[in-house]
């Protein structure tokens, strides 16, 4: 997004909470369609995000469950309302992921081999923690997927660097929907814990997780779908690009957001910080506009949950 677009759009007062809405989406993934370079034209920066969108089904699940489990507890009627709208919101995720990794497997992706341990990762590692660092370690996953929003929302051209329409759609909406409900499961942690270390043991387990386990798998991806990957001076100049598109300390994804990434770190730390408003702003009318918006052919329902 350009600077005047986002002046156009710039919020006076810091975020505020706003109500946050279920939609339901339908792409209608074809696999003919799919650009399996969509990440800037990279092979192995877009195999990042493919096995990050294969994680992402899990870590949502995780998410629905510890937020379906601490809800009971909540006493703030608003609090609870919106950790509803978080549930709704990554439901849908999960399922329109779930569907977009089916597509990914006809072009020999290994969706099938990644979700088996996936599975076992989280049914016997991360589903077995107490709840109150299941508890933390959703606040984590949640904070990550924010800086991750944010970046992508301040680099618009990366989604228009394809054709692959439905991949830009899904991303897209992903982006604007993680930055929605960025601050909802930290401020159930904070009120229904607060602990330091504890925040922070789940934020080291959400790094682990995302910025090692999820590039591990990501880096196997093209020699798993093309051996041949292993010999060719083409890849391995994709793999200079790519890691320098991921890591790289001025418009890397994680190299340039260390500091926000860090952020969390602090004793009096809270997502909305880090404004987003603006961006939001600008987002909604981009993807939501009911005539122009680049989602609008594919959201089928959209309501707020009530509070009660």
């Amino acid at each position: 997004m350009n600077t005047a677009s986002i002046h156009q759009y710039a919020a006076i007062s810091p975020q505020k909470s706003v109500d946050i809405p279920i939609r339901h989406m339908d792409f209608q993934f074809d696999a003919k369609d799919v650009d399996t370079t969509f990440f800037r034209n990279t092979e192995l920066g877009t195999a990042y995000f493919e096995a990050l969108s294969i994680f992402l089904t899990f870590g949502e699940d995780l998410v629905i469950d510890t937020a379906r489990y601490h809800r009971q507890f909540l006493k703030d009627p608003v609090l609870k309302q919106r950790i509803t709208a978080l549930i709704g919101q990554e439901a849908i995720h999960s399922k329109m992921h779930n569907e977009f990794n089916d597509t990914l497997a006809e072009h020999r992706f290994p969706v099938a081999f990644y979700r088996f341990l996936a599975d076992n990762v989280f049914e016997y590692g991360f589903k077995k923690f107490p709840n109150r660092l299941q508890l933390s370690l959703m606040a984590g996953i949640e904070h990550f997927t924010a800086v991750l929003s944010e970046y992508m929302m301040k680099h618009e051209d990366i989604f228009f660097e394809t054709k692959d329409e439905k991949q830009r759609a899904l991303w897209m909406w992903h982006m604007l929907e993680e930055s929605e409900h960025k601050d909802i499961a930290y401020d159930v942690y904070q009120t229904l814990s607060g602990n330091y270390p504890l925040r922070i043991s789940g934020f080291a387990l959400a790094a682990f997780t995302i910025m090692f386990l999820v590039p591990l798998g990501g880096s196997l991806i093209p020699v798993i779908r093309k051996p041949s990957n292993l010999f060719s001076f083409r890849y391995w100049k994709d793999v200079k690009n790519s890691l320098a598109l991921l890591a790289g300390p001025k418009d890397g994804v994680y190299g340039s957001t260390i500091n926000h990434i860090l952020d969390y770190l602090r004793q009096d730390f809270h997502p909305n910080d880090h404004d987003t408003t603006a961006y939001l702003d600008y987002y909604k009318e981009k993807l939501l506009n009911p005539k122009t918006g680049l989602l609008t052919p594919y959201l089928t329902k959209e309501f707020v949950p009530p509070i009660r």
